[in-house]
């Protein structure tokens, strides 16, 4: 085994975790952009619905606690540390502490399975940037490959559209269509990327778990003047052509998310299952893959390959293997300004309306 590493550190975005932290949380991710403070408040009641936390801290720790025990059951012995993008832990003073602890060279999982610039090439730059604050002898973070066709991400989303597909009775369950999420883009960072092939390839493996031949992959989050052509279909959208259609059943699967965050509840559980209501549709919403034991696994076999010569490198579909290494050029930021990140904790949540005309 390789000494290369001497830590695996969670790269994630972050989210308030009460009412007083809103405000400060919103201030943080909007720094630097041209949004008028009457719609971040706008935005900030959207927490304020639930009481101002967002559930993705807590995931990020019940993460970190089952890597923690699988490390120390079955190896490798690693330090295991969590740093975000926008909000406490902050990635500059996780790298400070990990370099207090000794840290030299880390290995980086970033909670996003796909290839965009915002959950890949972003974080390369969050990185630089947090390394650059914590100055001389900061450590070292190599990214871990995206994993959006691994069977430890495919199968407990496979499990989890099957239990959702089992609330409906045994007469009607064939006809019930899956509807897989995923976080909108701009056309020039989808077009610059990987993402729609990547996710396309995910909602094709996942159905084909369940016995389905087919999912329909749509969109949920969108952001940005309606003069910037981003990804469609809309969920809400969706939802309101199979109305027309006759349909009055439909699981929701958020694959484009890891997570259970403030996206899902709000755009998903809140906004959708609102109008799903209003459309006389059932909508179960499946669970992401969140700390399911395989998901946990898998996150450690990504570490391993990367410690090990001659490790099995495990894909599902027919996309095959991303590099470890990310190219130079890879997922570049998008020229059109007010651009969305996909993975984020809120987007209708925190976002839509800010950058809408």
């Amino acid at each position: 085994m390789s000494t290369t590493y001497d830590a695996l550190l969670i790269l994630s975005f972050g989210g308030p975790e009460s009412r007083e932290e809103v405000i400060p949380f919103l201030e943080n991710v909007l720094r630097g952009k041209d949004v008028p403070r009457e719609r971040m408040l706008e935005v900030a009641e959207h927490y304020y619905h639930f009481d101002g936390k967002s559930p993705i801290n807590a995931q990020n720790r019940e993460l970190v606690a089952a890597l923690k025990k699988e490390f120390a059951a079955k190896g490798p012995d690693l330090p295991i540390y969590w740093g975000n993008r926008n909000w406490h832990p902050l990635l500059a003073d996780t790298l400070r502490q990990m370099q207090k602890d000794g840290v030299r060279r880390a290995l980086g999982f970033v909670s996003s399975a796909y290839s965009s610039y915002s959950s890949c090439r972003q974080y390369l730059d969050d990185v630089a940037r947090a390394r650059e604050q914590v100055g001389p002898g900061a450590p070292e973070v190599d990214k871990l490959r995206v994993f959006y066709n691994h069977p430890g991400f495919i199968e407990p989303m496979i499990e989890n559209v099957g239990k959702a597909l089992a609330q409906f009775s045994e007469d009607v369950r064939r006809e019930v269509p899956i509807v897989f999420t995923a976080h909108s883009v701009p056309l020039s960072m989808a077009e610059t990327s990987r993402y729609v092939e990547q996710l396309e390839e995910a909602c094709g493996l996942v159905a084909a778990g369940v016995g389905r031949s087919r999912g329909t992959l749509v969109y949920q989050s969108r952001s940005g003047p309606p003069s910037q052509p981003w990804l469609e279909p809309d969920i809400c959208d969706h939802l309101r052509q199979l109305q027309a259609t006759g349909i009055r059943n439909v699981v929701v699967m958020p694959i484009g998310f890891v997570s259970d965050h403030m996206e899902v509840l709000y755009d998903l559980d809140t906004e959708a299952q609102d109008l799903c209501r209003e459309l006389g549709i059932r909508m179960v919403r499946a669970s992401a893959a969140g700390s399911h034991p395989k998901f946990v696994a898998m996150i450690r076999e990504l570490v391993l390959e990367r410690l090990e010569e001659n490790r099995e490198r495990r894909f599902l579909g027919e996309l095959g293997l991303r590099p470890d290494v990310c190219a130079a050029d890879c997922c570049p930021r998008p020229q059109q300004p007010g651009v969305m990140q996909p993975g984020r904790p809120a987007t209708r949540s925190y976002m839509t309306g800010l950058t809408r005309k």
